[in-house]
């Protein structure tokens, strides 16, 4: 019964910047871990980043360590990545995924048992 809807993709200029929302509806939200993953053409899909329950810790891949900020408002429902300095590397259609145990977070992809529909994040040279 719970539904992740992501927005905010688009084409973008490298070094730009993009913030992606994920709207969760559903119970419990603010129980769960959160994370973003992202799926390049011909690719497995991997992490981007991923949140704590709370909010209080975070988890980012090297390749956007520095680049990227997951929050989280749990009153919201919703989740964001902001994403700076954005690189062609970057292209992907990025998902939104809600893990499956309550209190847990991290960027193990076997983890999460909700996912969103993705949306397209184009970086051009």
């Amino acid at each position: 019964q719970v539904q992740l809807v992501e927005s905010g993709g688009g084409l973008v200029q490298a070094g730009g910047s993009l913030r992606l929302s994920c709207a969760a509806s559903g119970p419990n939200f603010g129980t769960y871990g959160m994370g973003w993953f992202r799926q390049a053409s011909g690719k497995e899909r991997e992490p981007v980043a991923a949140i704590s329950w709370k909010g209080s810790t975070t988890y980012y891949v090297d390749s956007v360590k520095g680049r990227f900020t997951i929050s989280r408002d749990n009153a919201k429902n919703t989740v964001w990545l902001q994403m700076n300095s954005l690189k062609p590397e970057d292209t992907a259609v990025y998902y939104c995924a809600q893990r499956r145990g309550r209190w847990n977070s991290g960027l193990e992809r076997l983890e999460y048992d909700v996912w969103g529909q993705g949306t397209q994040v184009t970086v051009s040279s």
